[in-house]
């Protein structure tokens, strides 16, 4: 008797759907699986094999043959365990042939029958429901992860037993759902940006660095604020709509970082690795690539602090990755793409004691400073689109508190949407995200901001590179101020906000 159901595995970050096929007809007692099958896969047939005995049922004495199609595919992980066990169920007379159709089926069995969580579980059930499947069975643990999607129905099995049950119709099972709104407005631990006292200047270039998506370089003594307002970034971004909160989601079910509480992921991450990460941790690879802290950080901030510790050849790595958003991690005979959608922010000290130029407490020698300035390359400065000097710290014991994340968080709201409403038809949604192509299109200066940027071209000898992230600096302020047309006030400031850098690396010490 032959029988089909659909399953599902990961390769990469993205699901693919797999047909798993079973047939027991008349020959000599074996058990069979075919179809590329990795290790993982390849010992199934022993789980399968004791999960199905101990439920009391007994295996034929007839060939029995499972293929996992396409053949041409390799299968990877423990997720093809259930619905190898029920195309067997189903094949041995114990299940109806419509009962399974338009049904997915994920999870590991252990050999009591019991059904174990498998990661990535909701990039399959996406990857089901583009294919037009609606009914999804799922481990208990991973029902969750798609209780958002109202268009598809989600049941949670804890056994082999439980699954064999529902589909006989011998056991209701109700459908996971849950509303997205509601896990949205839940009470957010990001702290507030009326915590941070003063640093006017400071709070402008972040509000600036988050309304066009523009990658920042913070740069002062220890003590300033760099890190305080750093970590207080998340809170003054726009909230995750549905189609980005699964997007994340999808990649943090797919490493393993989701948890039974936390089923969808709500708010922007904010990865901030210690400067000891080694590159391949940073952008994704290993021997099995898996993704890395900026791809991790995708809709959200990837912070790194005491820039200059971080080793060169990491910091080397992320070049492509803040040029194009996305990461590709090439093996023999494969090659794995990842997105590195993130807002790039660093903080340093402008040498190892931290007080530079301030040669009154700074007792670095001269080559002690260039050597730690160094460290941090001249490509790596151009992919920054904002630079800010934070000053030295300020005493405030009971300071009045400033803005408020959520009012900053307003008017960044409302530059969202009017980038969001010119680049409608555009491939991206944000200035700091525009091709050289559309510079002319989207940043068209009149004569006289022509001249003013033509002239610190000439006085600063930059490259063409940072004269474009100058323009789009300027395009996201008067976004700010409502403004169609750059002005030269606009230049002027996103000039101001990337000539900081050149006071340390560009000047004579």
């Amino acid at each position: 008797m032959y029988s089909y159901v659909y399953g599902a595995d990961i390769s990469g970050i993205e699901a693919r759907t797999i047909r798993i096929e079973a047939d027991v007809s008349d020959g000599l007692p074996v058990f069979d699986m075919v179809g590329f099958l990795a290790s993982a896969v390849k010992e199934a047939r022993e789980r399968v094999r004791i999960a199905v005995r101990n439920m009391g049922i007994r295996f034929p004495a007839k060939r029995i043959t499972i293929n996992l199609s396409p053949a041409n595919l390799r299968k990877e992980g423990t997720s093809f365990d259930l619905p190898i066990a029920i195309s067997l169920l189903n094949a041995f007379g114990y299940l109806a042939d419509d009962v399974t159709k338009d049904t997915m089926f994920i999870g590991e069995l252990g050999l009591d029958g019991t059904v174990r969580s498998v990661r990535g579980v909701l990039a399959m059930i996406l990857q089901g429901r583009r294919r037009g499947i609606r009914r999804f069975l799922v481990p208990a643990e991973n029902a969750a992860e798609g209780g958002v999607l109202e268009d598809i129905q989600v049941f949670g099995v804890r056994s082999l037993n439980e699954a064999l049950g529902f589909l006989r119709g011998e056991l209701t099972l109700v459908p996971r759902h849950f509303s997205f709104q509601e896990l949205a407005q839940e009470t957010s631990d990001v702290p507030d940006f009326s915590e941070i006292c003063g640093n006017t200047g400071l709070k402008r270039a972040a509000e600036i660095a988050v309304s066009g998506r523009h990658n920042l370089l913070l740069i002062g003594p220890p003590g300033s604020g760099k890190t305080m307002l750093a970590r207080r970034l998340p809170g003054i971004m726009p909230a995750m709509d549905l189609e980005e909160s699964l997007e994340v989601t999808r990649l943090y079910s797919i490493c393993g970082m989701l948890s039974a509480d936390v089923p969808v992921v709500t708010r922007r991450p904010f990865r901030t690795p210690h400067h000891t990460v080694t590159a391949a941790a940073l952008t994704g690879g290993g021997r099995i690539p898996v993704p890395g802290e900026i791809t991790l950080a995708s809709k959200g901030v990837l912070f790194l602090d005491e820039l200059p510790e971080f080793s060169r050849n990491s910091l080397e790595v992320l070049r492509q990755p803040l040029e194009e958003h996305r990461v590709t991690v090439s093996r023999v005979g494969h090659s794995e793409e990842y997105p590195s959608d993130c807002i790039f922010v660093a903080a340093m000290n402008p040498c190892h004691c931290g007080f530079y130029p301030d040669r009154s407490r700074c007792h670095c020698t001269v080559g002690e400073i260039r050597r730690y300035l160094g460290k941090v390359s001249e490509p790596i400065l151009d992919r920054l689109d904002i630079c800010v000097e934070t000053g030295a710290p300020e005493f405030h014991l009971y300071g009045e508190e400033g803005e408020t994340s959520r009012q900053i968080r307003e008017r960044v709201q409302r530059t969202v949407l009017i980038q969001r409403k010119r680049y409608g038809k555009e491939s991206f949604a944000y200035n700091g995200e525009l091709p050289e192509r559309a510079l002319k299109q989207y940043c068209r200066l009149r004569r006289s901001e022509e001249e003013f940027l033509e002239d610190f071209f000439q006085a600063e000898e930059c490259s063409s590179r940072r004269i474009s992230r100058i323009l789009k600096v300027a395009r996201t302020i008067a976004d700010m101020e409502q403004e169609e047309q750059i002005g030269e006030s606009h230049i002027a400031e996103a000039v101001s906000l990337r000539s900081i850098d050149r006071k340390y690396w560009g000047a004579e010490l």
